[in-house]
């Protein structure tokens, strides 16, 4: 039941992603975190950051580390096979049927149509996770921190890829707060 539903689950994304892998993230999380329970929010904010440091299709890493995490290899070759089995069916079905009505105004409009559908859904996910941000650094250090990122994506060209590993760099270096290593010592003698 499990690969059956690790299937269906990517399945779904990768029949529902239309744009690409930006508008397939927010439909990962709702498998994932809200549906099946795999992940929790951080955790999927974590795999969802590493994913984006590293190249190629943000939908099939995800979808191979998730299924791995949840039923080891052959969860992985499921849930990536049931990712990219709709492209592959829809790119050779639907394009070669609609290359040759490409100039209609009909086509045009189905994919300007999507275009505001899939902001909604990441401007959505962006909100969670600055949400999420708020409860574990406040306001004033997730507004800084999202205000420097975009600062260095967007007008300094720095590869988020880079922004990703410093910013894990610095949590895995930064000197521990006292009050972090008593909720540590708290947690391993629980």
């Amino acid at each position: 039941m499990q690969q059956w539903n690790l299937f269906i689950a990517f399945f779904r994304v990768g029949m529902l992603g239309y744009g690409g892998g930006p508008s397939s993230i927010p439909l990962v999380h709702k498998e994932v975190v809200e549906k099946y329970k795999w992940l929790t929010d951080d955790d999927f904010g974590d795999v969802l950051a590493l994913g984006n440091s590293l190249p190629g299709p943000i939908a099939t890493k995800m979808a191979g580390y998730i299924g791995y995490r949840v039923s080891g290899i052959l969860g992985m070759l499921n849930a990536v096979m049931a990712t990219i089995l709709p492209t592959i069916v829809i790119m050779i079905v639907l394009i070669t049927s609609l290359n040759s009505f490409r100039n209609q105004p009909w086509v045009n409009g189905m994919t300007n149509a999507v275009i505001p559908v899939v902001g909604v859904m990441l401007a959505k996910l962006t909100y969670d996770f600055f949400k999420k941000a708020k409860v574990n650094m406040g306001w004033t250090a997730t507004i800084i921190l999202g205000v420097s990122s975009l600062a260095l994506i967007e007008w300094a060209g720095i590869h988020p890829g880079l922004i990703i590993f410093a910013l894990l760099l610095y949590a895995l270096l930064r000197p521990k707060k006292k009050k972090d290593v008593t909720l540590h010592r708290q947690e391993q003698s629980s």
